[in-house]
């Protein structure tokens, strides 16, 4: 028998083998931080108290449907009428209360459910009614200054109401319509009003459309709880999944994750947000579960950013999410909250965002309740006042990828390419003769371009754009662009020992190698233009002050006459 203290010793060992294993084990485990860094963290909702629109007549159509759309000119709203539907335009820029004798678009003989406004065209918009047609109207430059009763053409193809409208985002003239027949019809708007596609692979009503990025695929839900992946082009259901314990409301396509999103109830009528695969739709990667109330959760996606929004009907929420490719898929981040319930939701393109604000989404809520659409603005916050290049990659155009022929033929192509100017995700035009460029804001202060000098003149290019719109500054501005000289930047200064760098003038010297060489290029040039503007600011100051210096030289100086003396004494 071993003694008592040689058993202890054994013991402690033991204990003390079996702890080291231990804790090996744990430092094996892979580290995870308790915090996720991100930049979008500290996004809020702000409220534009300013640019409300109030005394609106709403329309209090049931359905899944916002009822209200948005582009960087006008605001269209579904508005109650007698003896027919009718919406109203309004210019962002009409705030405040509206006229109840305002001028409407009255040419549907029954209640108006849907808009939806081209994206390649400010100017033209689209509705659908319960009389089972959709009509394309074309808005004046100048807004409505009377009632619009003639549409451009009128789509006659379903036999009962049409509750869905969707454009092609990247072909012009395409656009794709659902309704209560359990259709879904494909429409070329610009050449003829019968429709060139048919799907009819729905056996009950289709609640939501949602594409691509490049259009190529359509997700649809329908009212039988059943998820589908359908060719756009042929109607081919490509992925289908029958959601039992989930009923599915609405879905959204994710960009070019290749992912999906629904929204919907559960067995237990709470509602959830589900992420699938888009090439797998077995089983949801993501299920959260959000509250337990009754309405609809919408989800909107900025692909830009990464980010989805959810907000409820009924309700005054608005959920924001950020998603990755590794897990967690789904994070959230906030939410905005408000005391007025929505009916639905308007949102406005990047083209027409306030990038001075770092604004990176923007929401007109509809509250029926008070009659009045909300802007509610969405901001990163920041501390300088510089164009943030991480905020604002590239983005769609607003010019056509692909013309309706050429997608119907076969050929998928992305919105998000430049045809005529090459744009960087950094937002700036780059063209092999620019000599500088400069940031201004228009004096709406709602959309921000880049002014681009070359060498024929200077043009300006606003962000999500490719067209160059010519501008004319004053012959001072333009000769000192001409003849400006770049400083050499800090990475770029000699150190000792070192020779000296010569900076070259941007349009004598080669291309810029990479991207980091360019963006150290226009930082330089911004500084530049910075400074030029700032003393042409105080250049009336200075002249002021030159001239009081020499008129009190002139005073100081000048002779005084003798009293009593005049030029015949001494004559």
């Amino acid at each position: 028998m071993l003694p008592l203290w040689l058993d202890s010793a054994q013991h402690s060992t033991h204990q003390g083998l079996t702890r080291h294993r231990f804790i090996g084990r744990i430092d094996s485990m892979p580290w995870r931080p308790p915090y996720r860094c991100s930049k979008f963290r500290h996004v809020y909702g702000r409220t534009i108290s300013r640019g409300t629109y109030e005394a609106i007549p709403i329309s209090s159509g049931v359905g899944g449907v916002h009822g209200c759309d948005v582009n960087p000119r006008f605001i269209a709203v579904v508005t109650e009428a007698g003896g027919g539907g009718a919406f109203i335009i309004l210019p962002l820029s009409h705030h405040g209360r509206i006229d109840p004798l305002c001028p409407r678009v009255c040419g549907h003989r029954r209640s108006v459910l849907d808009v939806k406004w081209n994206p390649f065209n400010d100017y033209v918009i689209a509705s659908c009614s319960e009389d089972a047609t959709v009509c394309v109207w074309e808005i004046p430059e100048g807004g409505l200054r009377c009632n619009l009763t003639k549409p451009l053409c009128t789509l006659v193809g379903h036999i009962r109401r049409v509750s869905l409208i969707q454009w092609h985002p990247t072909a012009s003239g395409l656009l794709f319509t659902a309704g209560y027949d359990n259709k879904v019809l494909l429409w070329c708007v610009e050449e003829s009003s019968i429709p060139v596609r048919l799907i009819a692979c729905h056996t009950d009503v289709v609640l939501s459309l949602s594409f691509n990025v490049d259009g190529s695929l359509l997700a649809t839900s329908c009212r039988d709880r059943r998820l589908r992946v359908v060719d756009s082009r042929t109607g081919t259901v490509l992925q289908e999944k029958c959601c039992t314990n989930h009923r599915v409301n609405l879905v959204a396509f994710l960009g070019n994750l290749k992912r999906l999103v629904t929204t919907g109830v559960s067995q237990w009528n709470s509602r959830q947000l589900l992420l699938w695969d888009q090439e797998d739709l077995s089983e949801p990667l993501v299920k959260e579960e959000v509250d337990g109330l009754s309405g609809l959760l919408f989800p909107f996606y900025d692909a830009d950013t990464r980010m989805l929004y959810v907000a409820g009907k009924g309700d005054g929420n608005i959920r924001y999410y950020e998603l990755n490719n590794e897990k967690p898929f789904l994070v959230f981040l906030g939410e905005f909250r408000s005391p007025l319930p929505q009916k639905g939701l308007g949102t406005m393109p990047k083209r027409g965002l306030d990038v001075g604000a770092c604004e990176v989404y923007r929401f007109y809520r509809v509250v029926i309740t008070k009659s009045l659409i909300e802007p509610i603005s969405m901001i990163v916050p920041r501390k300088s006042d510089v164009f943030q290049e991480d905020l604002y990659p590239k983005t769609a155009s607003s010019e056509p990828a692909l013309t309706a022929e050429q997608w119907l033929s076969g050929v998928n192509r992305s919105d998000y390419s430049y045809p005529s100017t090459r744009v960087l995700n950094t937002g700036h035009c780059i063209d092999p003769n620019m000599k500088t460029m400069m940031r201004l804001k228009h004096r709406d202060h709602s959309l921000a371009c880049w002014t681009v000098y070359l060498g024929s003149g200077v043009f300006s290019l606003d962000y999500g754009s490719s067209q160059l719109q010519p501008v004319v500054l004053c012959p001072l501005l333009v000769s000192l662009m001409e003849n400006y000289k770049p400083t050499v930047p800090m990475e770029l200064r000699p150190r000792k020992g070192q020779k000296a760098i010569d900076v070259e003038r941007p349009d004598e010297k080669s291309p810029p190698a990479n991207e980091k060489e360019l963006r150290r290029m226009v930082t330089c040039q911004r500084d530049e233009i910075r400074q030029l503007r700032e003393q042409l600011a105080h250049r009336d100051l200075q002249l002021q002050q030159c001239e009081l210096e020499l008129q009190n030289q002139r005073n100081t100086h000048k002779p005084v006459s003798s009293p009593g003396r005049n030029d015949s004494t001494y004559a």
